[in-house]
């Protein structure tokens, strides 16, 4: 019986939901739904309009020798700020040691000791006589000479202010063998001296808490770096882009046939698609390139970071592409566009030196915290703020909420400048003009 009611109900569900389709294509009254399929064929031409539009871009701007030599570039400083630290780490420096008459087991402990605090490689050898030793370091064959573990010689005197492995290792010698030295004199045992040996530095405490500022990692930085270089090179491609439309009357050809907001969503959308791509290239190829030459530039750095750095691109692009479309549509002249452009651009100058500017002192101060709930400089300052540590989940998530809700409304007021601009020729149109004109 629970099997005869099952197939019942299953029965009587189709036949429901088909009456209900036979009556939604029908009408109410039997009448066909024109208004139905009118809107929803308006809905996938619009669709259509922007996708045709973005399509466009993306094939205007891929095929550009702008965009293949700003690629070619950025990959190569990306490379050679990967690989060029990593020759230089990857060279370990060698301090060669020339001995003079006995050199007891303690003293060459404690020089191996000071070699390897260091991270230098010891090389020792026996001479003869001072003379010897004279001649091996005017030829070069030793960097410093230990006379019966009494004195130390070098061809050049140390400069004072040198902060070099050599420089460091001849002073970290002389001090060690001059303790050991002394501890001999002292007439120590070898139980007191293997004591002394094992001390450590007392511990520092202080009466008042403080915050323990950190750097924050290469990644972030390379990452507001690059965030602040890719914003700028495509603002700058929209701005323009939508001039010469202007300039060339372009527009006024695809104006014809589509609205203006499909026109601009077009544009923006196209070339944001050829940003994240690019940028997506680049990330791969640190990537792959960090792997290769064993890097830690990226070794070591959270998945948080990175999300971070994406998520941000993507966010600036979004905010500040609209704001570059509507003064493209105000303008017509190569000149006029590069006076609007300096304006434009303070925000975008702003946010990335004082994000540079924290990250370099490994704290944030509680002014450039705010800064990272501001739609213009966001992009720089939370990034950043997540390099320190500093950011949480749920702050992330109100910044990121912040600008997509001034996002939308600037892309509806951009939307309507658009429109009644940029077919207003003979000179920049200003502000003022456009409000009268809306009136």
């Amino acid at each position: 019986m629970k099997g005869t009611y099952a197939i019942v109900l299953v029965a009587v569900v189709v036949l429901v939901r088909l009456a209900l389709r036979r009556r939604r294509r029908r009408g109410p009254s039997g009448a066909s739904t024109t208004h139905v399929t009118t809107s929803e064929s308006a809905r996938e031409g619009t669709h259509n309009v922007v996708a045709l539009v973005c399509e466009r871009e993306i094939r205007q701007r891929v095929r550009g020798r702008m965009f293949r030599a700003a690629t070619v570039v950025i990959l190569l400083g990306v490379g050679a700020a990967i690989v060029i630290p990593s020759l230089r780490h990857s060279h370990t420096p060698t301090e060669r040691v020339g001995v003079v008459g006995t050199l007891g087991a303690d003293s060459r402990a404690r020089v191996a000791a000071t070699a390897a605090s260091l991270g230098v490689k010891l090389h020792v050898t026996s001479l003869a006589t001072r003379a010897a030793a004279t001649a091996a370091l005017d030829a070069g064959t030793i960097d410093v000479a230990i006379l019966n573990g009494d004195s130390l010689v070098v061809k050049n005197p140390l400069p004072p202010t040198s902060t070099s492995s050599a420089t460091q290792f001849v002073r970290g010698v002389a001090v060690a063998l001059g303790v050991a030295r002394a501890q001999s004199a002292a007439g120590l045992s070898s139980r007191q001296i293997a004591t002394l040996a094992r001390a450590t530095p007392l511990a520092i405490t202080s009466v008042h808490a403080g915050k323990s500022g950190r750097a924050a990692d290469p990644t972030s930085i390379v990452g507001v770096i690059l965030i602040f270089i890719m914003l700028s090179q495509y603002l700058g491609w929209i701005l323009v882009g939508v001039m010469e439309e202007k300039s060339s009357r372009i527009v006024e050809v695809l104006l014809s046939a589509v609205r203006p907001i499909q026109v601009v969503t077009g544009k923006v959308l196209g070339i944001g698609l050829v940003a994240f791509a690019q940028a997506g290239i680049i990330l791969v190829w640190a990537l792959i390139l960090a792997r290769i030459v064993g890097s830690n530039l990226i070794h070591g750095t959270a998945p948080w970071a990175l999300a971070s750095i994406l998520v941000w691109l993507v966010l600036g692009y979004s905010f500040y592409c609209w704001i570059y479309a509507a003064a493209g549509s105000m303008v017509e002249r190569q000149d006029q566009a590069q006076t609007l452009a300096f304006p434009l651009t303070l925000p975008l100058i702003f946010g990335y030196v004082i994000s540079l500017t924290t990250a370099s002192s490994g704290t944030a101060a509680g002014w450039f915290k705010v800064f990272a709930y501001i739609p213009f400089t966001a992009p720089f300052a939370m990034p950043t703020l997540v390099g320190l540590g500093e950011a949480t989940w749920w702050q992330f998530s109100a910044a990121v909420a912040i600008d997509v809700v001034c996002t939308i409304a600037l892309a509806r007021g951009a939307a309507v400048v658009y429109r009644r601009a940029i077919l207003r020729t003979g000179s920049r149109v200003k502000i003022r003009e456009l409000r009268s004109h809306s009136h």
